[in-house]
């Protein structure tokens, strides 16, 4: 029965993980698919890029608290089911899962950098918060958001090796981060041609998001005789 309930809670974490919010956030506020320009990838980043600030804000911060939320509940159930640490794990890397492969969205989702970070800082706030300060440090000197997500991916594994020895934490951890890094394969070779936005840089003008199609009473008319 306990193995029910880990896979209830892991199914779980991969639906919420799914819920991409980047398109989401997009269509509620009248915005172009993000999908749809840029770097087609529904997050963030991309989002910033169709210059609604607004709108990347919330993608990113939605995009923290569904990896951040679902390993946040396993920790709280985790006395009352007996859940060991890999559970726990397994949660977060089905979340993270959900955004890369979302059901909701035909499978093509992002890249999980904002999803990842939420995760960690659930899983250990520390650990969290050193990915982070990676990050940032990268991005600081050298605005490539991306060059600053695969350095802080693939420094996590280490971060927990180092500090909290080999627990079974690091699996999920360090999938998590191959995952990631494997994402950004396309933006590693931009990254080498030297041709990567930049953090900041607006990309071609989105298209304008498509109206509904409509019918007209002529065409109507028209098909009857």
């Amino acid at each position: 029965m306990l193995y029910l309930y880990s896979l209830a809670a892991v199914a779980a974490a991969y639906l919420i993980g799914s819920l991409s919010f980047a398109v989401i956030v997009s269509r509620v506020m009248g915005l172009s698919d993000p999908r749809s320009y840029g770097s087609g990838n529904p997050g963030a980043t991309n989002v910033l890029r169709s210059g609604n600030k607004l709108a990347a804000l919330l993608t990113l911060a939605f995009d923290a608290l569904k990896g951040y939320v679902p390993v946040l509940v396993a920790l709280l159930l985790q006395p009352r089911f007996g859940w060991g640490e890999l559970t726990v794990g397994l949660v977060g890397l089905a979340a993270f899962l959900g955004h890369l492969w979302p059901v909701f969205f035909r499978f093509q989702g992002g890249k999980g950098v904002a999803t990842a970070a939420g995760v960690l800082m659930a899983l250990n706030p520390v650990l969290g918060a050193a990915t982070l300060a990676t990050w940032l440090i990268v991005a600081f000197f050298t605005r490539y958001s991306s060059l600053a997500a695969i350095v802080a991916a693939a420094f996590a594994p280490f971060f927990q090796l180092l500090n909290w020895g080999a627990s079974p934490m690091v699996l999920p951890i360090s999938v998590m981060s191959l995952l990631l890094v494997w994402r950004h394969e396309a933006n590693i070779r931009k990254l080498l041609a030297g041709t990567e936005s930049k953090l900041g840089q607006k990309a071609a003008a989105p298209p304008p998001p498509a109206p509904p199609a409509r019918h007209s009473h002529h065409t109507k008319h028209h098909r009857k005789h």
